[in-house]
Parts: structure tokens; C-alpha cells; sequence
């Protein structure tokens, strides 16, 4: 129950955030530190930006990231370029896996779709194994349905 009230604070906060008409790249930055501060057990939490090519790199809360991410490498790569979202229980297992940070142990990643087309990604790390489930997976998308509109 604890994760559902977590998630049921994080849709009301980023409804305040939205509506506040912040800069694409502030409201990026809040609802990562807004999601970092308010998941349990979450050790990063960031966008990476689809540019017509690759990922990059935008706003995040945690360690040091990977500044660029090719569609056909990690986690992060697999799930834009499937336009789906990824659990992964053990990134150790996932082929093409990237190390930006060795503690990590499980993800999760949203892709961010506006008008059909991917602008980015939701990326969610934790040093505890299978950390995500259906339930983070149903309010994730839930939050990025949310906020799309006010992305670029």
C-alpha cells in the first residue's frame, strides 16, 4: 500500500508542477528531484532526450550518468526504440546492459511519446533487485501521460 500512496503524491505534486507553466527543461528537473525525493528506494531518476538519433542526457537526480545512449544499447535504448515500457529485475542479465553506475541492480524505463512520436525517456534506477513492478509500470505511465503535454 505504501508504494500507491507514494505514487498518489507524486500524480497530485506533478498536477501542481504542470500548472505552474514551468520551462520544458525546470519542469524536467523538478519531477526528477519531485520523484527521486518521493519513491522509496530509488538510488536515480532522469530523462534522457530523443533527438532524432540518439539519447542524451537531460535533468536527473543521483550519480554521475551516461551523456548519450544509442537506440540499440541498454535498457534505456531498447525502450525507445520499441516504444514501450521496460522492467528489469537484474540489469546484470540484460544484454547490452550500460554501467553507468555498477550498484544499480534493477530498472525501469517510460518512454516519453507526444503526438505519436518519442521525445525521450523516463529512467528509474535501484541498487535493490526486482524494485519495479506492474504496479510502478501502471503509475509511471500514468505520470508521463500526465506531463507529456508540457514537454518538448
Amino acid at each position: 500500500m505504501q508504494k500507491k500512496q507514494e505514487y498518489e503524491t507524486v500524480l497530485l505534486a506533478a498536477k501542481g508542477l504542470v500548472e505552474d507553466r514551468q520551462l520544458p527543461i525546470s519542469l524536467y528537473a523538478n519531477l526528477s528531484a519531485l520523484l527521486k525525493q518521493t519513491l522509496s528506494d530509488v538510488s536515480w531518476v532522469g530523462f534522457y532526450l530523443f533527438n532524432g538519433t540518439a539519447l542524451y542526457l537531460g535533468p536527473f537526480q543521483g550519480k554521475v550518468a551516461c551523456v548519450d545512449i544509442t537506440l540499440d544499447r541498454g535498457v534505456c535504448g531498447f525502450a525507445a526504440r520499441t516504444k514501450k515500457t521496460v522492467i528489469v529485475p537484474d540489469v546484470h542479465k540484460f544484454p547490452g546492459h550500460i554501467a553507468c553506475d555498477e550498484g544499480s541492480n534493477s530498472e525501469i524505463v517510460i518512454p516519453l511519446m507526444k503526438n505519436n512520436q518519442l521525445i525521450g525517456v523516463l529512467d528509474i534506477d535501484s541498487y535493490t533487485f526486482a524494485r519495479f513492478d506492474k504496479v510502478d509500470q501502471t503509475y509511471l505511465e500514468k505520470f508521463v501521460q500526465s506531463i507529456v503535454k508540457y514537454l518538448t
